[in-house]
Formats: C-alpha cells, sequence, structure tokens
C-alpha cells in the first residue's frame, strides 16, 4: 500500500482501473501531475489501438487520509467536471493504493462529493440537482415520451426508447450529442428501457464520442427520470457492460441528494515503455 499523508511518500504510479464497465487511466504522484497536464499524452494512452486503451484519465493527489483530489480527462483530451464512474474508481483507488479511509471525501470539479468503499463495491452521495428534467426540444425518431435533459455534474439527454439493443448509437445518438439546440458544450445521450423491474441503458459519451459501457452520471440522469415517471425512489439500472449499478434518491425526487452505487476495481499496473512516452 502506498502512504499519501502524514510525511509518507507517493511513488508515480500509472493502474488500468475499471468502473462498471467504465475505463480509465488513472495517476498517482508524478503520473497524476502528468496526466492532468499532458492532454496530447492522455489522447495517445486513451486510443484503442496505437495506446493502451481507455474512456479518460484520473489524476488523484491525496489531501488527508479523509480526503483526494481528483482531475478528470476525457479520452479526448477534454477535461470533464464531473465523472461518476471516475470518481468511484478514484475512491477505491486513494483507499487501495494511497492509504486513504475506507470513508472519505473526492474533491471534483464540480462538487466535494461524500465517498464509500466497502471492498469492490463503491458509493457516492451527490448534490441535489438545480433543475429538475424538461423537456430539451429536441425531437428524436426512437424516443417514447420525449427527450429530456438535466445536468449531473455534466449536461445530459435522456430518452426512453422500444428495442434499446438494436439502436445503432453512432447513426441515432451522435447527432444528438452535438445538437444546436445543446450549444457548444453539447452533451452525453442516454437512452434506456424498462422490462419489468429491471431499466437496461445504452450511453454515448462526449469527450469519448463513443458509445461507453456504462455512464455513472448518465445513470443518475436516467435514475431521476424514471423515478418521476414511476414514483420510485430506487433504480437499479444495468448498462451495456452488464454490471449493476444502483441509485437511491435521498430525499424527495427530483430535486434532492443521490446515492450511486457499483462495482469499481483496478485492473493493472501500466509501465509505459520509454519510446512510447517519447512520442511517435
Amino acid at each position: 500500500m502506498f502512504g499519501g499523508d502524514g510525511g509518507h511518500t507517493v511513488r508515480s504510479g500509472l493502474f488500468k482501473v475499471d468502473g462498471a464497465g467504465n475505463d480509465f487511466l488513472l495517476g498517482i504522484g508524478g503520473w497524476a501531475d502528468r496526466l492532468a497536464g499532458d492532454r496530447t499524452l492522455v489522447r495517445r494512452l486513451c486510443d484503442r489501438r496505437r495506446g493502451v486503451g481507455a474512456d479518460g484519465t484520473l489524476s488523484v493527489t491525496t489531501r488527508t487520509t479523509n480526503s483526494v483530489s481528483l482531475v478528470y480527462v476525457n479520452a479526448d483530451g477534454s477535461e470533464g467536471e464531473f465523472c461518476g464512474n471516475g470518481t468511484r474508481c478514484a475512491a477505491r483507488a486513494a483507499v487501495d493504493l494511497l492509504g486513504c479511509n475506507p470513508k472519505l471525501e473526492i474533491v471534483t470539479g464540480w462538487a466535494v462529493i461524500p465517498a464509500e468503499v466497502r471492498g469492490a463495491e463503491v458509493s457516492l452521495v451527490l448534490p441535489p440537482i438545480e433543475a429538475a428534467p424538461q423537456r430539451a426540444g429536441i425531437e428524436s425518431p426512437v424516443a417514447v415520451g420525449g427527450v429530456f435533459r438535466l445536468v449531473v455534474g455534466v449536461p445530459h439527454l435522456v430518452a426512453r426508447v422500444a428495442g434499446l439493443a438494436e439502436l445503432d448509437l453512432e447513426v441515432i445518438a451522435a447527432p444528438l450529442r452535438s445538437h444546436p439546440a445543446l450549444g457548444a458544450e453539447g452533451a452525453n445521450v442516454n437512452f434506456y428501457e424498462i422490462d419489468g423491474e429491471r431499466v437496461t441503458m445504452r450511453t454515448w459519451e462526449r469527450g469519448v464520442e463513443a458509445e461507453t459501457l456504462s455512464c455513472g452520471s448518465g445513470s443518475v440522469a436516467v435514475a431521476l427520470v424514471v423515478m418521476a415517471e414511476c414514483g420510485t425512489t430506487r433504480v437499479e439500472l444495468r448498462p451495456a457492460s452488464g454490471d449493476v449499478l444502483g441509485v437511491e434518491a435521498l430525499g424527495e425526487p427530483p430535486l434532492c441528494a443521490t446515492r450511486l452505487s457499483g462495482p469499481a476495481r483496478i485492473v493493472a499496473e501500466i509501465h509505459p515503455t520509454d519510446n512510447f512516452l517519447a512520442g511517435p
């Protein structure tokens, strides 16, 4: 275990981590600084054919044994204010790699997020969203009941569909992600389907510009829309990875804090070659 406070030295390390199918490269020590400051390197490392491959990078720096700071950068080199699954992975790494306490706070670009690590299960408590889901004024031929917009740290579009598994997200979701009505920043696009007690979902993520196997903040966005639709206060979601993410309302939804829970794991330590780090 690597110490992170009280005079301990944190060695530099680069790790592959996975949060319910979202995969990231996570840096501590010198690698945290490197990932936060070199966007060209981030893009090269995240390249799935010529690099290591990831949806983005996480730079984790110890503040105290109860707190770490997190900088999240998308695979395309753009910085994101918040990433739900990335923040859960950062909490797992803070405990397992930096010696932090299992109950801690993650300082993100959006908010200070309380986290709890229980082995492979990591939970976050997210602050209330500032505005209830609103109709986005955007049409989609696959949406059942309209397209909703809300911000869970970052902007999301949410739409219920039929035949989720058959959707071609590159055709259907990519144009929505950068729809003119959303402004320059665009939004992540989440489609969901309800089958009995199960909510399945798929996400097209900005900054990755592709479908990802899971999206933590997108899961909360979908859950809040489902809560409004069905009058429930807890939703279990199954993203494309097949994992399960739980979202619980900690108050009266949708304008309440939420608890996001699911698996997070450290996959491997990565040692890029000197030739790779030197560039093309």
